[in-house]
């Protein structure tokens, strides 16, 4: 695909950033790539999403409800490499940090602290209870779709309106030049998908989880004076979260 078009890397980059599908390996990609793939980050959580009804409701007739929620958790969790979890983890465990400086190199540490382990626990708990209770409602897979694409939205809104909070390199540092047009286009098409497979409930999930991000930008910039990799992960998770909870609150 090196000599594709821009389009076609782009979405590539948005895939390989986000999953561990191994698309980079046959595709040449750079930071240019991921920061233009941005824009298309809710098709993919789309995707992901749709991993994890799609396995939560095909396995609810055999299993109890629970029981399948906790697998289509697992599944989700093997299609992301835990990227998202993993960055809430290092981002509770920095929440502990008496400085900035501190709290970054907590960020680097890959060891999981108490607050990450409980962050963990509390994050897919919730989110397994959620799954399990909407599993036996109606448009439960639109609505795990349209959190999983509307949480997505967390990383471009955050890239657009802060700096990279690191001297060095990282993650979160491909995300640079995603900058307000790509956001937009971001906006615009986790707000079609939503509203395409759950009509105004999807609206309201998808105004949750923006809610939530738009909450996140001044905490970042008080607490780290930007973003961070780890920082938008979690956000993504903690957006899809409140996504789900508000789909359980609406039915």
């Amino acid at each position: 695909m090196q000599g594709g078009s821009t389009e076609l890397r782009a979405f590539a980059a948005a895939i390989a950033f986000l999953t561990r599908v191994p698309i980079g390996r046959a595709v040449e990609l750079d930071a240019a790539d991921v920061g233009r793939g941005a824009a298309l980050f809710p098709l993919v959580g789309a995707g992901v999403g749709l991993v994890v009804g799609g396995v939560t409701v095909g396995l609810r007739g055999p299993l109890t409800p629970a029981l399948a929620a906790v697998l289509g958790l697992a599944a989700g969790a093997v299609v992301t490499g835990v990227l998202h979890l993993d960055a809430l983890a290092d981002t509770a465990d920095a929440l502990g940090a008496a400085t900035r400086e501190r709290a970054l190199e907590i960020m680097r540490d890959h060891s999981v602290g108490a607050y990450g382990a409980v962050a963990l626990v509390l994050d897919l708990g919730a989110k397994a209870v959620a799954l399990a209770t909407l599993a036996g409602r109606p448009h439960f897979l639109a609505y795990v779709v349209c959190a999983a694409a509307a949480g997505r939205v967390a990383p471009v809104l955050l890239s657009a309106a802060l700096p990279y909070a690191r001297a060095g390199g990282g993650l979160g540092r491909a995300l640079g030049q995603t900058g307000w047009a790509r956001c937009a286009v971001a906006f615009a098409l986790a707000a079609a998908i939503c509203l395409a497979v759950a009509g105004r409930n999807g609206a309201i999930l998808f105004a949750v989880a923006v809610a939530l991000s738009v909450a996140a930008i001044p905490v970042a910039r008080r607490w780290l004076g930007g973003i961070t990799g780890d920082v938008l992960g979690a956000t993504v998770e903690l957006s899809e979260l409140a996504a789900l909870v508000a789909a359980v609150a609406l039915t």
